[in-house]
């Protein structure tokens, strides 16, 4: 293994690096974004239920911050339920940013090894190429097993690369969907809480925190609550310039043997071919 990495040359120091950096990324974001800590289920209708007992006091609104990021935004919007509809939402969304923020930690790191390691392994097979030729300036063509080595010396970059790249990207697209889900189960739990708060629902106490919205509303406009987000890129790995440097390798590959061999085969045959004599006769007689 150890020879297979440093035949790879300097380049597959931050390979090395982006992949470790790329597993701690996907087992802290697996451990963190579990649907339990992120939005425990039944939590809404717990809140409500110390809302309804009289329970819900400065202690409890520090627990509730304190044990998931839905219960930081239910927190944040009981907190300032008193103000009115307006200033609830607000500071809801506002406690909601931070959250979702949280959430997308890292998200854009894994989606730049992602998109940079299969460059990585290419700018390698570039410089590997270089020095490729640069043998053969030195040593011509007749060495195949020069070429041959040389080359799979430069192609191992670029498999490197796209080991590190491809699960990359899978576990990027699949933390984005995840966060997507997560942020739309919290946007609906905003949304009950501020109807439950100002008597636009009825709430059921079975621990789901579902139940009908009333159909004379109390309040006139619209209370559903959209949290913000940061765009987060779409990661896309381009593979044409690493499958033309793929083609030119093997095509140079391919003609430089096959002229090796003709070059072999034409010397053979001159060293198989009689070599005829030349005799000089010296006679004594000088008439």
């Amino acid at each position: 293994m150890w020879e297979l990495i440093s035949s790879g040359g300097w380049l597959m120091a931050p390979i090395i690096l982006s992949s470790v950096i790329a597993v701690a990324i996907v087992f802290e974001r697996l451990w963190v974004l579990r649907a339990a800590r992120v939005a425990p289920a039944g939590l809404l209708g717990q809140v409500w239920q110390w809302v309804k007992d009289g329970q819900l006091d400065a202690a409890k609104l520090k627990s509730l911050r304190a044990d998931s990021p839905l219960g930081e935004i239910l927190a944040a919007g009981l907190a300032n339920s008193r103000h009115g509809r307006d200033i609830m939402k607000e500071c809801i969304q506002e406690a909601a940013g931070k959250v979702v923020h949280e959430l997308e930690r890292y998200l854009n790191t894994l989606g730049t090894i992602a998109a940079i390691t299969p460059l990585l392994g290419l700018l390698g097979t570039v410089i590997g190429m270089i020095d490729v030729f640069s043998a053969i300036m030195v040593q011509g063509t007749g060495n195949t097993g020069v070429l041959a080595g040389g080359i799979s010396k430069a192609l191992i970059t670029t498999a490197a690369g796209l080991t590190v790249a491809i699960p990359a990207v899978f576990f990027h697209r699949f933390f984005v969907r995840r966060v997507d889900e997560l942020v739309v189960t919290m946007e609906q739990e905003a949304t009950k809480l501020v109807e439950v708060v100002l008597g636009n629902r009825e709430v059921d106490f079975n621990g789901n925190g579902n139940g009908r919205k009333l159909a004379a509303a109390r309040w006139q406009g619209s209370l559903s609550v959209n949290f913000r987000r940061q765009k987060i890129e779409e990661v896309s790995v381009n593979l044409t310039p690493l499958i033309d440097v793929v083609f030119l390798l093997l095509i140079f590959f391919m003609v430089s043997t096959t002229f090796t061999e003709k070059l072999n085969s034409s010397w053979s045959c001159r060293r198989l071919l009689p070599v005829s004599g030349l005799k000089i006769a010296v006679s004594s007689n000088w008439s």
